[in-house]
């Protein structure tokens, strides 16, 4: 089993130092709830800001920016997704990237966000393939906001082995019924878990909406769109196998289904 939290809060636009702080606070807080998995939002070190993300970006050419959040992983032996806007220095790149710390290791840039919205597009890159990490023997899938809006993205990661489909989001104002919506039918569709850790308030009144779903997508918890916090769940392979046992969506799926026929009339 794998215990995990998703982080709700609300980010400073611009200012890398406090939120990195703000990160390892959080990390201690979930490790004392008995986390070994913590999960903060999308873009949480520069929040989701246009301003941001034009200017300077955080690289891990030198990693002392991370130096808090490290100390906080390396203290409580929890692992933490810290997605943030990342530049590659030897390449030019820019993307939104999950940077993954774990105790007595340097941070690594571990997934870049595939399906970019419309205002990132002109911004950033798409990562080029997905990523699964593994913890205690589970398999767990990252993603990022956006693409949780597509069945495919979490349908390979389910292939791929992770039972657990780990998002990081920042939902703006009207979004909240697409967020909740999708991110059952991903648990759902693929017998599977889905957490998503989403930013909270800040100038766009971003809607949070944090939740862990169960692997018939009903949410073991979900926190309000207002205010910070996190969701603190346990991962049970078993149920996992149980499920698919029993749903058998997942057994029954077909990777080919054959040429598709149009019919006039």
């Amino acid at each position: 089993m794998l215990r995990i939290a998703v982080v709700q809060e609300t980010a400073v636009p611009g200012d890398v130092a406090a939120n990195v702080a703000t990160a390892a606070d959080r990390v201690r807080e979930a490790a004392a709830k008995g986390a070994r998995l913590v999960a903060l939002p999308e873009t949480f070190t520069t929040s989701w800001d246009l301003d941001a993300f034009d200017g300077p970006l955080p690289t891990l050419d030198d990693t002392g920016w991370l130096a808090p959040a490290q100390a906080a992983v390396d203290e409580t032996g929890a692992v933490l997704v810290l997605n943030s806007p990342l530049a590659r220095a030897g390449d030019g790149r820019r993307a939104i990237t999950s940077l993954v710390i774990a105790p007595g290791e340097e941070p690594v840039a571990a997934y870049d966000k595939q399906h970019l919205y419309p205002p990132e597009v002109e911004r950033f890159e798409p990562g080029e393939h997905g990523t699964t990490i593994e913890i205690d023997g589970i398999r767990v899938a990252l993603s990022v906001c956006y693409d949780a809006n597509f069945p495919e993205h979490a349908a390979a990661a389910a292939a791929d082995g992770a039972i657990l489909y780990l998002n990081t989001g920042a939902y703006f104002p009207g979004g909240g019924h697409r967020r909740d919506l999708h991110y059952a039918a991903r648990a759902l569709d693929n017998s599977m878990y889905v957490a998503f850790a989403g930013l909270v308030g800040g100038p766009l009144g971003l809607i949070g909406g944090s939740a862990v779903y169960d692997p018939v997508g009903r949410p073991l918890e979900r926190l309000d769109d207002a205010t910070p916090g996190m969701v603190v769940a346990t991962i049970d392979p078993a149920e996992v196998a149980r499920v698919r046992d029993e749903q058998r969506m997942w057994a029954d799926r077909r990777a080919d289904l054959g040429p598709r026929r149009t019919l006039r009339v």
